[in-house]
């Protein structure tokens, strides 16, 4: 079931691509980190790109595998990555419980220190912390979140 595409060029501006569907299993999740290593050395970007990225998809899928699927079912989350241009877009979409992890996780706690401080939001928040733009939207049963960095 998992693919991995790369080199797709559909047009002029899209130079790569990098298109994953995962197993809502926690372990998926180094096999993509892989991917996006290779994806980002092999269009020659800057080497801090893929723990950002790599951060930002763990915390995303690490709540989608743990809180968003009531059944224990198999479900899949596809991860686009895309180069266009000066831009390095990623999308996660799943069919998980309705979820906007914007605008409905808790805002982190900021002030306390590190052992008074209650569970939830510092990843998301670092999530938007990290890339020029977070955002996501809800297609039918689907979610999407969409990160944006760009590197030019």
């Amino acid at each position: 079931m998992a693919e991995q595409l790369g080199d797709e060029r559909e047009d002029e501006t899209v130079t790569d691509r990098l298109d994953m569907v995962l197993r809502n299993e926690l372990s998926e999740l180094e096999r993509l980190a892989t991917a996006v290593d290779a994806f980002i050395e092999r269009n020659d970007l800057p080497p801090d790109l893929p723990f950002k990225f790599n951060l930002c998809f763990d915390e995303l899928i690490t709540n989608t595998v743990s809180y968003g699927y009531p059944d224990s079912g198999p479900h899949e989350i596809r991860v686009r990555l895309e180069l266009d241009g000066t831009e390095l877009r990623a999308e996660v979409e799943d069919d998980a419980d309705a979820f906007d992890p914007f605008a409905d996780a808790p805002p982190p706690d900021l002030t306390s220190d590190v052992d008074s401080r209650r569970v939830g939001g510092l990843g998301v928040f670092l999530v938007q912390k990290t890339m020029d733009s977070a955002s996501y939207r809800r297609e039918g049963s689907r979610n999407l979140v969409l990160l944006m960095k760009r590197v030019g």
